[in-house]
C-alpha cells in the first residue's frame, strides 16, 4: 500500500506540473505574438496623426471619444485635408485595427498615401473599402462586389465577403511585404495583390484609376490614412508592426 500511495503521489505531481506548463504556454505564446507591435493611437490624443495635406489635426471633422477616432460625418466627403494620415510613412508592415460604420456610411483605409498638392488622398493610395454593404449605393456598383467592404476598392472584391453590418465592429489586418499586400477581414484573408506587376497594371487599366499616374505607379512607402467620406465612422485599437 505504501508503494501504491507513493506512485499515486508521483502521478499527481506530474499532472500538476503538466497543467501549469499548459497554462503558462498560451501566455508565453501571446507575449511572443505581441512582440514588435506598436500602438498608433492611444485612444486619448491625436498624437502621431494629422490631416492629409495639412500640418494640423482636423478637429472640426474628427473627435476622440470612448477610445475611438470618430469621424463626425459633417464633411462633403471629397475634401483634401479632412482625411487622417499617420505622421510617419511605412513600407513593410502589419497593420491591425477595428472599424465600425454608421448605417448607410462609407469610408476607407489607405496605404502608401502620398500628399499630392490639391489632390485627394485616393489619387495615390490603394484603399481597403469600409462601407455599409446593405445600405450605401456604392456597394452595389463596380464589378463582382469590388466596392464592398474589405475590397481593394474598385479593383479586387473581398472573398469571402464576411463584413459585419453597420453598427458592429469589424477587425482588419493589412500585410505589406516588399510590394505584396494582403487584406484580412474578421480573421480571413480576403484580398491579395502585388504592386508594380503586369497584373497590377492591367487591373489599374480596367478601373477608375487608369489615368491616375500616382495610383498606377503606387509608391511602396507612404502614409496610412483613414477617410472622411462625409459619413460617421469609428476606428479603434490601431497598431502596427514594422517588418
Amino acid at each position: 500500500m505504501k508503494y501504491v500511495n507513493l506512485f499515486l503521489s508521483f502521478v499527481l505531481v506530474v499532472g500538476l506540473l503538466s497543467s501549469c506548463k499548459s497554462k503558462n504556454k498560451p501566455a508565453k505564446e501571446e507575449a511572443k505574438a505581441e512582440k514588435g507591435w506598436v500602438s498608433l493611437f492611444d485612444g486619448k490624443t491625436s498624437t502621431g496623426w494629422r490631416g492629409y495635406n495639412s500640418p494640423a489635426f482636423p478637429n472640426a471633422y474628427w473627435e476622440i471619444v470612448d477610445g475611438c477616432f470618430h469621424c463626425r460625418g459633417i464633411g462633403k466627403g471629397d475634401m483634401t485635408n479632412t482625411d487622417l494620415i499617420t505622421e510617419k510613412k511605412y513600407s513593410n508592415f502589419e497593420l491591425s485595427l477595428e472599424w465600425n460604420i454608421s448605417q448607410g456610411g462609407n469610408s476607407g483605409i489607405f496605404i502608401f498615401a502620398q500628399e499630392v498638392p490639391e489632390k485627394p488622398i485616393y489619387m495615390s493610395a490603394p484603399e481597403m473599402q469600409v462601407i455599409d454593404n446593405q445600405n450605401h449605393p456604392d456597394a452595389k456598383l463596380g464589378v463582382n462586389g469590388n466596392r464592398q467592404a474589405g475590397s481593394l476598392y474598385d479593383m479586387i472584391p473581398a472573398v469571402p465577403q464576411n463584413a459585419k453590418p453597420a453598427g458592429e465592429w469589424n477587425q482588419v489586418g493589412i500585410l505589406s511585404d516588399n510590394g505584396r499586400v494582403v487584406f484580412k477581414l474578421n480573421g480571413e484573408n480576403v484580398v491579395t495583390f502585388t504592386l508594380g506587376t503586369d497584373e497590377w497594371k492591367q487591373m489599374c487599366a480596367n478601373s477608375k484609376f487608369k489615368d491616375w499616374e500616382w495610383f498606377v505607379n503606387t509608391a511602396k512607402e507612404g502614409h496610412i490614412g483613414l477617410q472622411d467620406h462625409g459619413f460617421e465612422v469609428w476606428f479603434r485599437n490601431i497598431k502596427i508592426r514594422e517588418l
